[in-house]
Parts: C-alpha cells; structure tokens; sequence
C-alpha cells in the first residue's frame, strides 16, 4: 500500500516542483517503487521529467474528468523505479468541469486508489494555488510537504497554506497529517538564508525536516535536460540533499532503506 505524499504551497518559485521531481526519484534510486503525479496545469514535472506535455495523450486530467484508467496514463522513466502520471495544458480547465460534479473533492482519490497497491511511494506535484485541484490532492493525500525557500518573504503565505491544510483535516481527510516543512534554496553564504533557517525552525520545531536543500547550478540545469538531478550529476550537493531527504523520509515512516538492509544482511 502506496504512501501518497503532496508537496503544496500556494507561493510559486519555492521548489516545489524541483522537490517533487527529485525526492520522487531519490526514492526510487533507493530501490522504492515511485510514482510521481503532476498535478499543475503548468506541467513542469512532466517536461521536468523528460516528457513533451503537448505529445501526452492520456494524462490525469483525462483520468479525473473521463474516468480513464490511470494505468492508461502511467509513463515509465528512464530512471527504475520511477513512474510518471503526467499533466498537460488542459488541466487548467478541470477546476471549471468538476464544481458541478458530486464528490468533486474526491476525484483524485477515486483515481489513485486504483494504482496506490502498485507503489511504495506517490508524490503528488500541486499546482501553486489552493484550487480545487490542490484540495483534492490534499483529500487523496496521506501527508503533505511544505517547501519554503529561505528567502525574506519565506513565512508569508505559510499560515494560509497551514489554515486550508486544517480545513481538510476537519472536512475531507481526517488522516491528512503534515510529513514536514521543506527548507530550499539555501545559501551558506547569505546571513539571511540563516536567519530564515533559524525563525522556520523556532516557530515550526519539530516539523521542519533535519535535511535543507541547498542552492545548487546542477539542480537549475536538470530539468533543461528532462532528468532529475541524480541522474544528471549524483555527487553534486542537489543529489545528495535530495537522497538524504528520501532517507529522512523513510526513516520517519519507520521503513528500513534497502541500502540499510543490505548493509545489516553484510554484518
């Protein structure tokens, strides 16, 4: 049984797509089945990948609208263990079609109950709004991630974000719980990405993830590539951030990595 985990912030620019991309396919470099949704319109995570949206003919849209068969959509990557339910452009209008639909908060759910058996991991990619499209990824959600960048605006917005994931909470999915607050674009050299660093974690405490993602020029060029920064360079700073994000997570979710097992079967 998949663990679906949604990485939402209204606020765009924070990484949120960049982590979507990169902790799905550190966690499926660590040998765990992978299935990452896009589920922006603007479908970053699908081109991010290294799929054309414009040549996708079967994408969630199709699956939450039509009731299509999420298995018709599923794309396998170049990377094990790492599958893609892709987006495309007319996403933007799913919002519209579903107000009048019954259950409209629960289409997404509905869709990835089909395939939630065939994966250890789903991260969901949403879009940088709190639409209808984000609210159903957070009701099919088990967990949610918050990025925020270590930038000056970082907390604005936060509490909106945190106010909606309640509202789910007490309406839609009592089971939603916030797996942690994600701290990216990092530089060590800037006193302000410290500060940040340091007023996240005095008002968050405990739900602030020990791994922060550093600014990185091989994690700006991946995606020009249509790779994960694994893929394109695994010994730069952006790799190793996003492996040791993966293993906080599993770790947190009482999994032994298979790196780890492997390593107590040698002992």
């Amino acid at each position: 049984m998949g663990k679906i985990i949604a990485l939402a912030n209204q606020k765009g620019g924070v990484g949120k797509t960049t982590s979507s991309i990169n902790l799905a396919a550190s966690l499926a470099v660590l040998e765990y089945r992978t299935l990452l949704v896009d589920a922006d319109p603007q479908a970053n995570a699908t081109s991010g990948i290294g799929f054309d949206p414009r040549t996708i003919k079967v994408s969630i849209y199709e699956c939450i609208i039509n009731e299509i068969d999420p298995a018709e959509a599923i794309q396998h990557t170049d990377t094990p263990f790492l599958d893609l339910l892709p987006a495309h452009i007319d996403l933007v209008g799913a919002e519209i079609e579903m107000i009048n639909m019954a259950d409209r908060e629960y289409k997404m759910k509905a869709v990835l109950e089909k395939i939630k058996d065939n994966y250890d991991f789903i991260i969901i990619d949403c879009s940088p709004s709190l639409g209808l499209i984000t609210i159903n990824s957070l009701t099919a959600a088990d967990s949610v991630i918050i990025p925020v960048q270590c930038e000056y605006f970082a907390l604005e917005g936060l509490g909106k974000l945190l106010n909606t994931i309640k509202i789910v909470q007490s309406r839609l999915n009592p089971n939603l719980q916030i797996e942690g607050i994600l701290l990216t674009m990092y530089d060590v050299r800037l006193r302000l990405s410290n500060q940040v660093v340091e007023e996240v974690k005095t008002h968050f405490q405990d739900l602030v993830f020990d791994t922060i993602i550093q600014r990185n020029t091989r994690l700006s060029e991946a995606p020009s590539y249509g790779i994960s920064v694994i893929m394109h360079d695994a010994n730069c700073k952006g790799a190793i951030n996003y492996l040791n994000l993966a293993r906080e997570i599993i770790r947190k979710n009482g999994l032994v990595s298979k790196e780890e097992a492997a390593k107590q079967a040698l002992v």
